[in-house]
Formats: C-alpha cells, sequence, structure tokens
C-alpha cells in the first residue's frame, strides 16, 4: 500500500527534476580574429530571463570602422533581423552577411562570409524586446560590442 506521504515525495522528486532540466542560455564572447577570405561568425547571445513570456524581437547590426582610418566614426546599419525575415541594408555587407542565430532568438549572431581587411572595426549588436501585457508594454535594449581584427593567415599553436 502506498502512503500517501511517499506519493508527495516522489511528486516532489519529479517536480525538481523538470525544474532543473529547463534548457539554459549561456553567453559566450564572439571571436575577435578573421581570417581573410574565410568566414566569421560574430556571436551575440541575448539570454531572455524567462523563456514563457513571448517578446516582439528586433535585432540590428552596426559596423564601425577602425578609429585610426577615417575621420568620421559614424555607424554604418549593415543588418537587421524583424519578426522572422532578414535585411540586409546596401551597402559593403550585402550579399555576405548570413543569419546564425536561434529559433527562439536568444543567440542572434551573423556570419560574414569573405572576410576582407576593410571587415576590421566594431561591431555591435543591439537587441530590442517588447513585451505585450495586459495593460504594460516594457521593452528591453542591450547593446554588445565586437572589436574585430582580420588577419592574413590563421596561426596554428600544433607542432
Amino acid at each position: 500500500m502506498v502512503t500517501q506521504t511517499r506519493v508527495h515525495l516522489h511528486t516532489l522528486v519529479f517536480l525538481i527534476f523538470v525544474n532543473l532540466s529547463q534548457p539554459v542560455c549561456v553567453d559566450v564572447p564572439s571571436g575577435t580574429e578573421a581570417v581573410l577570405g574565410k568566414s566569421m561568425k560574430l556571436t551575440c547571445i541575448s539570454c531572455l530571463k524567462r523563456e514563457e513570456i513571448k517578446a516582439r524581437t528586433t535585432v540590428d547590426w552596426y559596423y564601425i570602422p577602425n578609429k585610426g582610418e577615417y575621420e568620421d566614426f559614424s555607424k554604418t546599419h549593415i543588418y537587421r533581423f524583424k519578426g522572422d525575415a532578414p535585411q540586409e541594408p546596401d551597402g559593403p555587407y550585402k550579399g555576405r552577411l548570413s543569419w546564425n542565430g536561434s529559433q527562439d532568438l536568444q543567440d542572434v549572431s551573423i556570419v560574414i562570409n569573405n572576410v576582407t581587411y576593410n571587415d576590421s572595426g566594431v561591431y555591435e549588436c543591439h537587441v530590442l524586446r517588447e513585451f505585450d501585457f495586459d495593460f504594460f508594454n516594457p521593452s528591453v535594449f542591450e547593446k554588445k560590442r565586437i572589436e574585430l581584427k582580420v588577419i592574413e593567415r590563421a596561426i596554428c599553436c600544433c607542432q
């Protein structure tokens, strides 16, 4: 005969196990060295604190040239992901960028294909999340910076 205490204990253990097995979002830094002519992933992670809450997410990527090369340090908008559709503005990156983010939009990374020396500089990932509640519409903005250096060839540390 199963006692009520034993049933409660099994239920408690089950609930703890289910709660501990929730997916985890880990914020990892992006690589900062790209090899000339290869592809380079610019990693941007924006973890949702509560995955069960739905949000409208807009991701914008910007490029800022190295300070020593140009007098005008303005940002160039190079990529947007809004809704389910990527958008590439016209410019030097058109056709060279691809979305590499996750379906849940916690990983909002992009890839630069056929890296050139002109790709050296600072990249900014801007993530805007807009939440809809009955009488309250908060939003959260997050910005990450990646300083990218393009090198001629990969350095092998193996001998």
